[in-house]
Protein backbone atom coordinates (compact mmCIF):
# COMPACT_ATOMS: atom_id res chain seq x y z
CA UNK A 1 0.00 0.00 0.00
CA UNK A 2 1.35 2.94 -0.94
CA UNK A 3 1.68 5.89 1.37
CA UNK A 4 -0.47 9.33 1.23
CA UNK A 5 2.65 10.93 3.04
CA UNK A 6 6.22 9.84 1.74
CA UNK A 7 6.79 13.03 0.32
CA UNK A 8 6.04 15.38 3.29
CA UNK A 9 8.83 15.93 5.86
CA UNK A 10 7.88 14.11 8.70
CA UNK A 11 7.46 16.09 12.20
CA UNK A 12 8.21 12.84 14.10
CA UNK A 13 9.97 9.97 12.78
CA UNK A 14 10.89 7.39 15.74
CA UNK A 15 10.32 3.80 16.94
CA UNK A 16 8.29 2.67 14.31
CA UNK A 17 6.46 5.89 14.30
CA UNK A 18 5.96 9.17 11.10
CA UNK A 19 4.09 11.52 11.93
CA UNK A 20 3.62 14.29 8.56
CA UNK A 21 1.08 16.95 8.87
CA UNK A 22 -0.12 18.78 5.53
CA UNK A 23 -1.95 21.72 6.79
CA UNK A 24 -4.79 20.65 8.46
CA UNK A 25 -4.44 16.79 7.69
CA UNK A 26 -2.07 15.05 9.68
CA UNK A 27 -1.04 11.14 9.19
CA UNK A 28 0.27 9.09 11.73
CA UNK A 29 1.80 6.24 10.12
CA UNK A 30 3.16 2.51 12.16
CA UNK A 31 6.61 1.68 10.21
CA UNK A 32 7.17 -1.44 10.74
CA UNK A 33 5.73 -3.61 8.33
CA UNK A 34 8.46 -6.53 8.35
CA UNK A 35 7.09 -7.19 12.04
CA UNK A 36 2.94 -6.48 11.27
CA UNK A 37 3.33 -3.10 13.23
CA UNK A 38 3.80 -4.65 16.31
CA UNK A 39 3.80 -2.50 19.29
CA UNK A 40 6.37 -2.15 22.12
CA UNK A 41 6.21 0.72 24.73
CA UNK A 42 8.60 2.65 22.98
CA UNK A 43 5.98 2.89 19.92
CA UNK A 44 3.55 4.02 22.35
CA UNK A 45 6.20 6.98 23.51
CA UNK A 46 5.90 7.76 19.64
CA UNK A 47 2.74 7.73 19.42
CA UNK A 48 1.70 10.34 22.40
CA UNK A 49 4.77 12.29 21.54
CA UNK A 50 2.95 12.17 18.42
CA UNK A 51 -0.13 13.82 19.55
CA UNK A 52 1.94 16.15 21.60
CA UNK A 53 3.49 17.75 18.25
CA UNK A 54 0.17 18.59 16.66
CA UNK A 55 0.16 21.69 15.47
CA UNK A 56 -3.05 24.06 16.24
CA UNK A 57 -4.13 24.09 13.27
CA UNK A 58 -4.29 20.00 12.21
CA UNK A 59 -8.30 19.50 12.40
CA UNK A 60 -8.35 15.65 10.96
CA UNK A 61 -5.81 12.83 12.18
CA UNK A 62 -5.45 9.52 9.68
CA UNK A 63 -3.85 6.81 11.57
CA UNK A 64 -2.71 3.57 9.24
CA UNK A 65 -0.12 1.39 8.92
CA UNK A 66 2.34 -0.01 6.60
CA UNK A 67 2.10 -3.53 4.51
CA UNK A 68 -0.04 -6.02 5.19
CA UNK A 69 -1.58 -5.51 8.46
CA UNK A 70 -2.63 -2.43 10.34
CA UNK A 71 -0.93 -3.73 13.57
CA UNK A 72 -0.95 -7.23 15.08
CA UNK A 73 -0.73 -6.27 18.25
CA UNK A 74 1.74 -6.58 21.08
CA UNK A 75 5.61 -7.42 20.16
CA UNK A 76 5.93 -11.11 21.33
CA UNK A 77 9.33 -10.34 22.93
CA UNK A 78 6.91 -8.92 25.78
CA UNK A 79 6.13 -12.06 26.25
CA UNK A 80 8.76 -13.95 26.71
CA UNK A 81 11.24 -13.88 30.47
CA UNK A 82 13.68 -12.12 28.32
CA UNK A 83 11.28 -9.28 27.30
CA UNK A 84 12.71 -5.90 25.07
CA UNK A 85 15.89 -4.69 25.98
CA UNK A 86 15.50 -1.36 27.95
CA UNK A 87 11.51 -2.16 28.98
CA UNK A 88 9.89 -3.91 32.02
CA UNK A 89 8.67 -7.48 31.18
CA UNK A 90 5.41 -8.72 32.75
CA UNK A 91 7.33 -10.41 35.87
CA UNK A 92 9.05 -6.91 36.34
CA UNK A 93 5.35 -5.46 35.66
CA UNK A 94 3.91 -8.18 38.49
CA UNK A 95 6.22 -7.25 41.27
CA UNK A 96 5.56 -3.77 41.61
CA UNK A 97 2.48 -2.50 43.98
CA UNK A 98 -0.49 -1.55 42.65
CA UNK A 99 0.64 2.07 42.42
CA UNK A 100 3.49 1.26 40.45
CA UNK A 101 1.02 -1.10 37.94
CA UNK A 102 -1.27 1.60 37.81
CA UNK A 103 1.32 4.22 36.63
CA UNK A 104 3.07 2.34 34.02
CA UNK A 105 -0.48 0.98 32.55
CA UNK A 106 -1.69 4.37 32.46
CA UNK A 107 1.36 5.84 30.69
CA UNK A 108 1.46 3.29 28.17
CA UNK A 109 -2.65 4.20 27.79
CA UNK A 110 -1.56 7.84 26.47
CA UNK A 111 -0.98 6.71 23.31
CA UNK A 112 -4.57 5.69 22.78
CA UNK A 113 -5.90 8.28 24.76
CA UNK A 114 -5.74 11.92 22.27
CA UNK A 115 -7.33 10.49 19.69
CA UNK A 116 -10.93 11.59 21.15
CA UNK A 117 -9.73 14.84 21.15
CA UNK A 118 -12.53 17.52 20.93
CA UNK A 119 -10.84 19.54 18.53
CA UNK A 120 -9.80 16.68 16.33
CA UNK A 121 -11.41 14.09 14.53
CA UNK A 122 -9.66 11.21 14.19
CA UNK A 123 -9.66 8.08 11.07
CA UNK A 124 -8.39 4.37 11.29
CA UNK A 125 -7.39 3.18 8.28
CA UNK A 126 -7.49 -0.35 8.98
CA UNK A 127 -5.85 -3.28 6.94
CA UNK A 128 -5.19 -6.92 7.42
CA UNK A 129 -4.82 -7.76 11.17
CA UNK A 130 -6.04 -5.71 14.11
CA UNK A 131 -5.40 -7.51 17.16
CA UNK A 132 -5.22 -6.79 20.60
CA UNK A 133 -3.60 -3.46 21.19
CA UNK A 134 -4.08 -3.04 17.38
CA UNK A 135 -7.66 -3.16 17.95
CA UNK A 136 -7.45 -1.42 20.29
CA UNK A 137 -5.56 1.07 18.59
CA UNK A 138 -8.41 1.61 15.98
CA UNK A 139 -11.10 1.59 18.78
CA UNK A 140 -9.39 4.50 19.95
CA UNK A 141 -10.11 6.66 16.94
CA UNK A 142 -13.39 8.33 16.30
CA UNK A 143 -13.92 6.81 12.70
CA UNK A 144 -12.66 3.46 11.35
CA UNK A 145 -12.88 2.59 7.73
CA UNK A 146 -11.35 -0.87 6.81
CA UNK A 147 -10.53 -3.08 3.82
CA UNK A 148 -12.28 -5.54 2.94
CA UNK A 149 -9.46 -8.44 4.34
CA UNK A 150 -9.42 -6.82 7.98
CA UNK A 151 -9.36 -9.22 11.01
CA UNK A 152 -10.14 -7.64 14.63
CA UNK A 153 -9.32 -9.62 17.41
CA UNK A 154 -9.17 -8.92 20.73
CA UNK A 155 -7.16 -11.68 22.07
CA UNK A 156 -5.86 -10.40 25.80
CA UNK A 157 -8.21 -12.77 27.89
CA UNK A 158 -7.23 -15.33 25.45
CA UNK A 159 -4.05 -15.03 26.97
CA UNK A 160 -5.09 -14.55 30.69
CA UNK A 161 -5.10 -10.83 30.58
CA UNK A 162 -7.88 -8.34 30.16
CA UNK A 163 -7.47 -5.70 27.30
CA UNK A 164 -6.08 -2.65 29.38
CA UNK A 165 -5.17 -0.06 26.40
CA UNK A 166 -8.37 1.70 26.77
CA UNK A 167 -10.50 -0.20 24.28
CA UNK A 168 -13.14 -1.79 26.55
CA UNK A 169 -15.37 1.80 26.72
CA UNK A 170 -15.76 2.24 22.78
CA UNK A 171 -16.13 -1.34 21.86
CA UNK A 172 -18.92 -1.74 24.11
CA UNK A 173 -20.00 1.80 22.98
CA UNK A 174 -20.08 0.72 19.29
CA UNK A 175 -21.29 -2.98 19.83
CA UNK A 176 -23.06 -3.51 23.13
CA UNK A 177 -22.14 -5.12 25.89
CA UNK A 178 -23.50 -8.64 24.68
CA UNK A 179 -21.43 -8.45 21.58
CA UNK A 180 -18.34 -6.90 23.24
CA UNK A 181 -18.38 -9.68 26.06
CA UNK A 182 -18.67 -12.21 23.16
CA UNK A 183 -15.69 -10.94 21.02
CA UNK A 184 -13.06 -10.25 23.89
CA UNK A 185 -13.40 -13.39 25.46
CA UNK A 186 -13.21 -15.87 22.67
CA UNK A 187 -10.94 -13.96 20.45
CA UNK A 188 -12.52 -14.67 17.64
CA UNK A 189 -11.82 -12.66 14.58
CA UNK A 190 -13.88 -10.28 13.13
CA UNK A 191 -14.40 -9.32 9.54
CA UNK A 192 -15.14 -6.41 7.61
CA UNK A 193 -18.60 -7.19 6.81
CA UNK A 194 -19.65 -7.89 10.45
CA UNK A 195 -17.14 -5.05 11.73
CA UNK A 196 -19.79 -2.31 9.35
CA UNK A 197 -22.89 -4.23 10.21
CA UNK A 198 -22.71 -3.97 14.06
CA UNK A 199 -20.93 -0.54 14.10
CA UNK A 200 -17.33 -1.17 14.67
CA UNK A 201 -16.32 0.55 10.99
CA UNK A 202 -17.95 3.16 9.38
CA UNK A 203 -17.35 1.63 5.79
CA UNK A 204 -15.39 -0.93 4.07
CA UNK A 205 -13.59 -1.04 1.18
CA UNK A 206 -11.42 -3.28 -1.01
CA UNK A 207 -7.65 -3.08 0.43
CA UNK A 208 -6.45 -1.15 -3.15
CA UNK A 209 -9.07 1.40 -2.09
CA UNK A 210 -8.67 2.04 1.20
CA UNK A 211 -6.29 5.15 1.39
CA UNK A 212 -8.31 7.05 -1.17
CA UNK A 213 -11.02 6.35 0.70
CA UNK A 214 -9.61 7.68 3.78
CA UNK A 215 -8.53 10.59 2.07
CA UNK A 216 -12.02 11.60 0.66
CA UNK A 217 -13.41 11.40 3.77
CA UNK A 218 -11.10 13.59 5.64
CA UNK A 219 -11.72 16.38 2.86
CA UNK A 220 -15.34 16.14 3.63
CA UNK A 221 -14.81 16.28 7.30
CA UNK A 222 -12.70 19.32 7.00
CA UNK A 223 -15.08 20.93 4.45
CA UNK A 224 -17.17 21.93 7.61
CA UNK A 225 -16.84 24.98 9.24
CA UNK A 226 -14.52 23.78 12.66
CA UNK A 227 -15.60 25.05 15.33
CA UNK A 228 -19.54 23.68 14.56
CA UNK A 229 -17.18 20.29 13.99
CA UNK A 230 -15.61 20.79 17.90
CA UNK A 231 -18.91 21.32 18.85
CA UNK A 232 -21.13 18.41 17.46
CA UNK A 233 -18.24 16.46 18.45
CA UNK A 234 -18.62 17.57 22.37
CA UNK A 235 -22.67 17.29 22.48
CA UNK A 236 -22.29 13.67 20.35
CA UNK A 237 -19.34 12.10 23.33
CA UNK A 238 -21.02 13.75 25.96
CA UNK A 239 -24.86 12.02 24.84
CA UNK A 240 -25.06 8.76 26.48
CA UNK A 241 -23.95 10.32 29.69
CA UNK A 242 -26.85 12.76 29.79
CA UNK A 243 -30.30 12.54 30.24
CA UNK A 244 -32.56 13.00 27.50
CA UNK A 245 -33.27 16.10 29.08
CA UNK A 246 -30.05 17.81 29.86
CA UNK A 247 -28.86 16.58 26.66
CA UNK A 248 -31.66 19.14 25.39
CA UNK A 249 -30.09 21.59 27.51
CA UNK A 250 -26.74 21.00 25.84
CA UNK A 251 -27.85 21.84 22.99
CA UNK A 252 -29.45 24.72 23.46
CA UNK A 253 -26.48 25.96 24.61
CA UNK A 254 -24.01 24.78 22.09
CA UNK A 255 -26.32 26.60 19.61
CA UNK A 256 -26.34 29.76 21.86
CA UNK A 257 -22.64 30.18 21.55
CA UNK A 258 -22.44 29.37 17.74
CA UNK A 259 -24.79 31.93 16.89
CA UNK A 260 -23.27 34.73 18.85
CA UNK A 261 -19.87 33.69 17.33
CA UNK A 262 -21.50 33.33 13.44
CA UNK A 263 -23.09 36.60 14.47
CA UNK A 264 -19.68 38.48 15.96
CA UNK A 265 -21.01 38.89 19.63
CA UNK A 266 -19.04 35.23 20.96
CA UNK A 267 -16.67 36.30 24.15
Amino acid sequence: MASPDQDLAPALDMDGVRLTVEDTLATVTLTNPAKRNAQTPALWRALAEAGRLLPGSVRVVVLRGEGQSFSAGLDRRMFTPEGIPGEPTFVDLARRDDAGIDATIAEYQEAFTWWRRTDLVSIAAVQGHAIGAGFQLALGCDLRVVADDVQFAMRETSLGLVPDLTGTHPLVGLVGYARALEICVTGRFVGAEEAVASGLANLAVPAADLDATVRDLAAALLAAPRDAVVETKALLRGALDRTYEEQRTAERAAQARRLRDLAGLGE
